[in-house]
């Protein structure tokens, strides 16, 4: 079977890119914002589409087209595609892939007898998995878990349905039960290496027994153990140690969070979500970055951002041991290790950076360094990889 190249092409390939929710507010924006910008580097042309006002046209310093609706959730879905539609339509012809995520795949599917009408074999329809249902069963409200369902439920249809998939990592292809064949490619989470070198070059290190400021900057979920780590923190200053905790974003967990700082004399402050640009900024002003998650197959599955970007800020990392960090750090020193997410395994990870921390600049330097396998380019080149064989099945 013969492979169409893109340098036997008379045109580019053609990614239409669909994004159904407010991608201004998404705390993984980068996953599509950096990743366009990888791929039209690459040769490719993008089109980003996603949900906001008609006068929207950048991103981050990103191209993409807004689609306006309403705020009412389900409304705002259905005015979405059926304007969505318009701008598929009309890009028919020359689009190869069109790649979405399951709240799109009901919407799309029912143009695919189009090629038939058309007699074309593009565009071919990919459905992209970046994540499973991550509300906790006991607490979910009625709506989550018609929301986990329905996610459930899409996967099933893509298996059939879909031309191909692809995935944040082999994990979750594997969990969701996607079939060899539809699994077109793997692509992972980056980082911005030149955005967050600045952390680097603008962090001052403790001297002494000055405190090591600890940070998680992501959502404050209850499941993300955040709580759990504050509880670390106080039981390492208890035993003489000297530790600040810096949390930012927002989630379930930020009213519990903030009692908790409230009763701490400072030792834990909790920020509001900051823009993206700003998070290398806060970075600088701490010296380890922490992922507290337990080890359940939500956080199993992942890639998650955060790393990658504490790595590339110049941080060592405390982290659980569970495979979305150990497939990445594998046996390198710049990690310390909690073998759960309790108070007691968290602080025995605390100790261990107490007792490195003459190396932090050192250890730092080796997690930067490690970054580069991780950028933001990599991934796109493996979604690329992922796509262009499918190219002689697009026609063009």
């Amino acid at each position: 079977m013969r492979i169409t190249s893109i340098s036997q092409r008379a045109r580019p390939p053609y990614l239409f890119w669909i994004y159904s929710g407010d991608l201004a507010h998404a705390l993984d924006s980068a996953t599509w914002l950096n990743t366009t910008q990888e791929l039209r580097k690459l040769g490719w042309r993008v089109d980003l589409i996603v949900q906001g006002e008609e006068s929207l046209t950048t991103l981050q310093e990103t191209n993409v087209i807004s689609i306006s609706s309403p705020q009412i959730y389900l409304i705002r879905h259905i005015v979405f595609h059926i304007r969505l539609y318009q701008l598929l339509l009309a890009n028919w012809k020359e689009i190869d892939f069109v790649l979405f995520h399951q709240n799109s795949l009901p919407w799309l599917l029912v143009l695919k007898p189009l090629r038939w009408i058309t007699r074309q074999r593009n565009p071919l329809f990919v459905m992209d998995t970046r994540t499973l249902p991550m509300e906790d069963p006991d607490k979910a409200t009625w709506r989550d878990r018609i929301r986990g369902n329905f996610f459930l439920a899409m996967n099933r249809w893509a298996n059939h349905w879909a031309d191909g998939q692809t995935a944040i990592t082999r994990r979750i292809s594997t969990a969701l039960g996607i079939p060899s064949n539809q699994l077109w490619g793997v692509w992972p989470s980056g980082t911005d290496l030149d955005l967050f070198s600045t952390s680097q070059k603008n962090r001052q290190m403790p001297s002494g027994d000055e405190p090591l400021i600890v940070t998680y900057i992501g959502a404050m979920h209850h499941e993300r153990c955040l709580l759990e780590l504050c509880q670390a923190v106080e039981l390492a200053n208890q035993e003489g140690l000297n530790f600040r905790l810096l949390l930012c974003g927002e989630g379930t967990a930020r009213a519990e969070l903030e009692a908790f700082s409230q009763r701490q004399d400072g030792v834990v402050q909790v920020l509001h979500a900051v823009p993206h640009s700003q998070v290398p900024a806060l970075l600088a002003s701490a010296h380890i970055g922490a992922l507290p998650f337990p080890d359940e197959e939500k956080y199993r599955v992942s890639s998650p951002i955060k790393l990658f970007e504490y790595m590339a800020a110049g941080m060592p990392i405390l982290a659980t041991r569970i495979v979305c960090h150990t497939d990445v750090i594998h046996g390198q020193p710049y990690a310390f290790w909690a073998e759960n997410a309790t108070p007691q395994g968290l602080l025995a990870a605390l100790r261990c950076a107490w007792e490195n921390r003459a190396r932090l600049r050192e250890l730092g330097r080796l997690a930067s360094e490690d970054a580069h396998f991780w950028t933001w380019e990599q991934s796109a080149r493996k979604l690329k990889a992922a796509l262009e064989p499918q190219l002689h099945r697009a026609g063009h």
